[in-house]
């Protein structure tokens, strides 16, 4: 089977609400994606680094209960793990403070097996990150040399705005090397201090590649492909338990539509139909919302046993065909 293979950071999310505390769990922006295609039968690994602390071992101990390799998390003997204090607000969207122990940002991991049409799933700060950026940039060159398709969420927050020249090479190099970008309005509003999505996708995104899609919480998705081809989809309105989530879940929800449905890299080089987008776009919103649901960062286990029924109906009818 094909597999997704993630790398990014690992953090503790403490969780808060009218300033008291009421739940802590791994998290980490594509460890929560990774999380919860394991649970929906997709075959993961993750890229990543942690302490030698309790709070470690556990991490290391949760994505193998989850069903993702973890050789390539990398325990540092002299540090402790990384805290996310997560503040939510009333209509539960969170505001972060971080907390890093590391004394020095560092990565050394040995590559995982990439066959042609697995999928690699990056970004945030840590994508950026001038310490550990030859460390990433040689693994996502390897693995698009291998023939992965690259999905970049930028998810770029704004406690590192002041940053944002000194990131801008990095990020044009992931733009390059990324088959699909997905980011939020307030990413953009960041990073280019623009809001327009056809603007964004016209003067920023379009040169690199061709397949952009734009998040707005509530609101409605965007989705721009070749031939000048633009749709918007809307978003469903629900109630919320937390959306620390949700993006991470959109993005889990897009790559496990991307295996169930047999689409590889030769069919995102020839353009998908609009039939593929909406059954795509359709999968990521259902993770996402499924992810709102619970004061966790990831599906339900639940939630993940149906998908994995579907999926290994899909592949089974795939074979058959």
């Amino acid at each position: 089977m094909r597999k997704v293979i993630g790398i990014g950071e690992t953090v503790l999310d403490i969780i808060f609400r009218n300033e008291q505390p009421i739940s802590a769990v791994p998290g980490g922006s594509t460890f929560n994606a990774i999380i919860s295609l394991g649970r929906s039968g997709i075959e993961t690994g993750f890229i990543s680094e942690t302490g030698n602390d309790r709070v470690g071992r556990n991490i290391i101990q949760f994505l193998r209960d989850n069903g993702c390799r973890a050789d390539s998390v990398n325990v540092y003997p002299d540090s402790k793990s990384p805290l996310s204090l997560a503040f939510l607000n009333e209509q539960n969207d969170a505001e972060y403070i971080f907390y890093k122990d590391h004394p020095h940002d560092r990565l050394d991991f040995n590559y995982p097996e990439i066959q042609r049409d697995d999928v690699v799933l990056f970004g945030s700060y840590y994508a950026l990150n001038d310490v550990i950026r030859p460390q990433v940039k040689g693994f996502l060159d390897y693995a698009h040399e291998r023939g992965a398709i690259l999905y970049y969420d930028v998810n770029f927050r704004a406690s590192h705005q002041h940053e944002v020249m000194k990131i801008t090479p990095n990020l044009l190099e992931n733009f390059e090397l990324a088959d699909i970008i997905r980011g939020s309005a307030e990413d953009f509003e960041v990073l280019f201090k623009k809001k327009d999505p056809e603007v964004i996708y016209r003067s920023q995104i379009a040169f690199y590649t061709k397949k952009f899609i734009y998040t707005q919480g509530a609101d409605a998705i965007h989705l721009f492909a070749e031939d000048a081809f633009h749709k918007e989809y809307p978003v469903t309105p629900m109630e919320t338990v937390s959306t620390i989530g949700a993006g991470d879940n959109f993005n889990a929800g897009f790559l496990y539509g991307l295996i169930k449905n047999q689409i590889t890299r030769d069919n995102l080089e020839n353009g998908l139909t609009e039939e593929q987008w909406d059954a795509l776009i359709s999968s990521a919103q259902q993770f996402s919302a499924e992810a709102c649901k619970s004061l966790y960062n990831y599906v339900s286990t639940d939630f993940g046993t149906l998908r994995q029924q579907e999926l290994q109906k899909a592949l089974a009818q795939d074979q058959e065909l």
